[in-house]
């Protein structure tokens, strides 16, 4: 048995969940959101939990189990909390600003780049800490978001210049010396 889609999904107060065949949509305070599970792949709702089971001890069913499970606890806690990603920015000059709904980065190039969130993304700036805020309810999202922006201007090895995620540590190396 898989020992995270053998695990019951908590449901919250507030939070309604609609099962229709392989077809499941999760309602919440901060929004709704819908998933179609793997074919083979089915969920009951036991009292205040959602079980998700398999048909079979096969390879495929047993790796969708413990992944369908864990993507029916994230559309619930999405919806439920949300979720939030924080990159910092470093380096001197670099700084980002929001006009309207467009993220506007400076990063040292010679042009500004523009970035649009996707829809269900909100961004916020905070510009004297020089730090960006993605928060969404579909965690994957959020994540790509995050991912994309820092893309842009990844922190290099030397000085630690470019965008990282809050708590990321980036391993700085030593520069040539003179000898």
């Amino acid at each position: 048995m898989s020992r995270v889609g053998k695990l019951p999904i908590v449901i919250p107060e507030k939070t309604t969940i609609d099962l229709k065949g392989s077809h499941i949509t999760v309602t919440g305070p901060k929004g709704k959101l819908e998933r179609d599970l793997p074919q083979g792949i089915t969920a009951a709702i036991e009292e205040q939990h959602i079980i998700i089971s398999r048909p079979s001890d096969q390879k495929r069913d047993r790796s969708l189990h413990g992944l369908s499970r864990a993507l029916v606890f994230n559309m619930v806690e999405g919806v439920t909390n949300g979720y939030t990603r924080i990159l910092k920015i470093i380096g001197v000059g670099y700084r980002a600003e929001l006009e309207g709904n467009t993220l506007m980065l400076n990063l040292g190039y010679s042009h500004p780049i523009a970035f649009v969130p996707p829809d269900g993304i909100t961004i916020t700036v905070q510009a004297k800490e020089n730090k960006v805020t993605i928060e969404g309810i579909e965690k994957e999202l959020v994540g790509q978001c995050a991912a994309i922006i820092r893309g842009f201007r990844k922190p290099e090895p030397y000085k630690g210049k470019g965008i990282r995620y809050e708590n990321e540590y980036v391993r700085t190396k030593a520069g040539k010396t003179a000898g």
